[in-house]
């Protein structure tokens, strides 16, 4: 898919009335992407209701095999199940999908892209492009570079999610329990398995039967096809922490070349979405309000790992609903119509 400067195009956007739906919508606007119309689905919970784009309101129509009509990319924010049933019929109509959940990630003849690291990528499509799981995007876009500089051989990763990652129920869940549990009250889980509030729950998703869970299969797998080497070995523990926005990774990393920390920085000052805030002597370094509502991987607590012979430790930050979902599908939007 080609553009010329004054061509618009027709983008639907599946899973409208969701966080990232929304988000997606919102970055659209943001970054001036070139929308001729908005086509705003959802569920028929949420059809007849509209969606503010450009100034005007969009009504949000309900998801079918017959939506897809005469759009031209579809960016869809809906679940795995809705990607494995609407996205071939958008595709047979003509669009090209964007798709934010798991469903295609892992499909061979499906691009996996973050911008910043392999868009050559996309022109390998055959009408969907997967963007990859939220964790995953933040850590390799600060991680590429690095691997160019010095051949990243091992990577331990613990993560520290925020409850956005699972949705508006699970961001209401944590501000009721945080509410009741202020005022003296008892709180009943609905969203998470325990209580989020005050709490820190060491499984996302379910667990597989080597003892990881699913999230943590995600970011070995993705990983590996997104920076095109099998040879990275990666070992995750993902964790749901009682925060909204932004998720933190405490990124352990082996080289198998020499790399200083102000090399890494160095390096990371100038990488395409990555800001590095490393001054810990004055209490500067990511936090999840640092990185709240914006577009780049925060990196900061960059030190070396004194266990191996080439190691860095850091840690890194993004807005998982924003880089880890909306942006990065806009920014592979992007770069089709380029």
């Amino acid at each position: 898919m080609n553009s010329d400067s004054k061509k618009q195009y027709v983008v639907a956007v599946v899973g409208a009335t969701g966080a990232v739906g929304e988000e997606m919508i919102k970055t659209l606007a943001q970054r001036s992407f070139p929308v001729k119309a908005l086509v705003p689905l959802a569920s028929s919970r949420s059809a007849g209701s509209s969606v503010e784009f450009g100034g005007k309101d969009w009504r949000v129509s309900q998801l079918t095999e017959n939506s897809f009509a005469g759009v031209d990319i579809a960016l869809f924010s809906a679940g795995a199940t809705r990607s494995l049933e609407f996205a071939p019929a958008a595709v047979r109509a003509g669009a090209v999908v964007v798709d934010n959940s798991s469903a295609f990630r892992m499909d061979p003849t499906v691009p996996l892209v973050v911008p910043e690291v392999n868009p050559h990528a996309i022109a390998r499509h055959k009408g969907i492009i997967a963007n990859p799981n939220c964790s995953t995007i933040q850590m390799v876009v600060a991680l590429k570079p690095l691997h160019d500089e010095a051949g990243i051989k091992r990577i331990v990763v613990s993560t520290y999610q925020s409850v956005s990652g699972a949705g508006k129920s699970a961001i209401e869940e944590l501000a009721k329990q945080t509410t009741a549990l202020m005022s003296m009250q008892e709180v009943e889980p609905k969203k998470f398995q325990w209580q989020i509030a005050f709490n820190c729950i060491p499984q996302i998703d379910s667990f597989l039967e080597n003892g990881y869970t699913k999230e943590e299969e995600k970011m070995v797998n993705e990983t590996k096809k997104i920076m095109e080497d099998d040879s990275i070995k990666v070992c995750a523990t993902t964790v749901r922490v009682p925060v909204f926005f932004s998720h933190g990774e405490s990124v352990n990393l082996e080289f198998a070349r020499p790399i200083s920390p102000d090399r890494a920085r160095e390096i990371l000052a100038r990488a395409p979405g990555v800001e590095v805030v490393d001054d810990p002597a004055h209490g500067l370094y990511p936090m999840a309000i640092t990185a709240a509502g914006k577009d780049a991987s925060f990196v900061g607590r960059i030190r070396a790992d004194r266990t191996v012979e080439h190691g860095l430790n850091m840690w890194i930050v993004s807005d998982n609903i924003r880089k880890g979902a909306a942006l990065n599908a806009v920014q592979i939007a992007e770069k089709l119509i380029v």
